[in-house]
C-alpha cells in the first residue's frame, strides 16, 4: 500500500523506453531542434534588442534607437573618467600657478579661508575655471581612499608628457647644466610625487619614465609631489636602456644607484658634467639592461642595520650630492 504523501510508492514501472529498444524511438534521438537565435530569444539582451527596434520602428522612428533627433547619436556614459583630482592646498594652488587647463575648483563648504585658498578663488575667477561648492564627503570621494584634500581639489586632464630628447634639448638650450632622474621599475606613484618634488628642491629639471611598468602621474602622485608636478617635466621613454644610450652619445654622466655598487656617492666628482641619475625599485633594484647601460653603479653608505632605501629617499640623496657639489664649485 502507497504510503500518504508519496504519489510514486508503489509503481511497479518506471518511464522511458524499454532497455534494449536501440534507434526504433526516433523522437528520443531527434531532440528538439536547432537552439534558436539569440535575437529570437525574448528575455536575451539581444532578443530585448531587436523588439525595442522594432517598436521603435513601428513609432515611426528614423535612424537607429538611442540617437537623438537629427541623426546624432546620443553620448554613452563613460566606463571612467581620464581627468585627474589635484588635492590638497598646496598641490591645487601650484597647478593654478602653472596655468594647468583645469575644468573645475571643488570647495568644501564652510572651508577655513586662507591665504591660500582666496588666491585659488582669485586664478579660477580670472581664468574662468568653474567654482564648485560641494560637501566634505563628496571630496573625500573625489580624493580617494588615503587622499588628503584640505578642502579643495582641482580636476584637470590627463598630465601630457614629454619626450626624453626634447627634454634634454630643452635644457641645453636655457643654457643649463643637465641634472635628470630616471626610473626604472618604480611603479608607486607616491614614490614617483616624492621624487619629482625632490627633483624640483635639488635643481633637477625632469623626470624620465618607462612606458610600461612604471608608475604615472595621477592624483596620487599629484599630492605627494606638493606641487611640484606642475613646474617638473615628466617624459615617457619607449625604451628606456635606448635612451640612455641616447643620452650618453651626448655626454651625459649616466649613474644608476644600488646598494652594491662598487663606487660610494660622495666619491663622485660631477660638478661640471651632465647627469642623469637611475633610481630602481625598492625591491628589485636596477633591471639588468639599465645596469649595464650605466656609465657607474654608486651605492649610498648607509648603516648596516638597513637593508636598504626607499626609492624616493635615495633619488633624494643622490641628488642633493649632485646639488651640493655644483653649489660648492660655482
Amino acid at each position: 500500500m502507497a504510503k500518504p504523501g508519496n504519489p510514486s510508492a508503489g509503481k511497479g514501472k518506471k518511464k522511458g523506453p524499454p532497455k534494449g529498444t536501440g534507434g526504433k524511438n526516433k523522437r528520443s534521438l531527434e531532440g528538439r531542434g536547432p537552439t534558436p537565435k539569440a535575437e529570437d530569444r525574448a528575455w536575451h539582451p539581444a532578443g530585448k534588442r531587436k523588439a525595442a527596434a522594432e517598436r521603435f520602428v513601428a513609432a515611426g522612428g528614423k535612424g537607429k534607437p538611442g540617437q537623438k533627433p537629427g541623426g546624432s547619436r546620443a553620448p554613452k556614459s563613460k566606463a571612467g573618467d581620464d581627468t585627474e583630482n589635484v588635492t590638497g592646498r598646496n598641490s591645487v594652488l601650484e597647478a593654478l600657478r602653472a596655468k594647468i587647463p583645469a575644468t573645475a575648483l571643488y570647495i568644501a563648504q564652510r572651508v577655513e579661508m586662507d591665504d591660500r585658498v582666496k588666491e585659488m578663488l582669485s586664478i579660477a575667477t580670472h581664468r574662468g575655471i568653474p567654482v564648485m561648492e560641494v560637501t566634505r564627503p563628496e571630496l573625500d570621494r573625489m580624493a580617494g581612499f588615503d587622499g588628503v584634500h584640505q578642502g579643495v581639489a582641482l580636476k584637470v586632464p590627463p598630465y601630457e608628457y614629454g619626450h626624453p630628447q626634447d627634454l634634454l634639448e630643452e635644457i641645453i638650450d636655457r643654457g643649463e647644466l643637465p641634472l635628470l632622474v630616471a626610473l626604472d621599475g618604480v611603479t608607486d606613484p607616491r614614490n614617483l610625487g616624492a621624487i619629482i618634488r625632490s627633483t624640483a628642491a635639488f635643481g633637477g629639471q625632469g623626470l624620465i619614465i618607462p612606458q610600461r611598468r612604471s608608475a604615472g602621474v595621477n592624483s596620487a602622485a599629484w599630492k605627494t609631489s606638493a606641487g611640484a608636478a606642475a613646474r617638473i617635466p615628466v617624459a615617457i621613454a619607449p625604451n628606456l636602456t635606448t635612451t640612455l644610450k641616447e643620452f650618453k652619445k651626448q655626454g651625459v654622466f649616466v649613474l644608476g644607484l644600488d646598494g652594491g655598487g662598487d663606487v660610494s656617492l660622495p666619491q663622485l666628482e660631477l660638478a661640471d658634467r651632465p647627469v642623469l641619475i637611475v633610481v630602481g625599485s625598492e625591491g628589485k633594484g636596477l633591471s639588468r639592461l639599465v645596469t649595464e647601460t650605466c656609465d657607474q653603479i654608486v651605492s649610498i653608505p648607509i648603516s648596516a642595520a638597513t637593508e636598504s632605501l626607499n626609492a624616493g629617499i635615495a633619488a633624494s640623496v643622490a641628488l642633493y650630492q649632485v646639488a651640493t657639489l655644483r653649489a660648492a664649485t660655482e
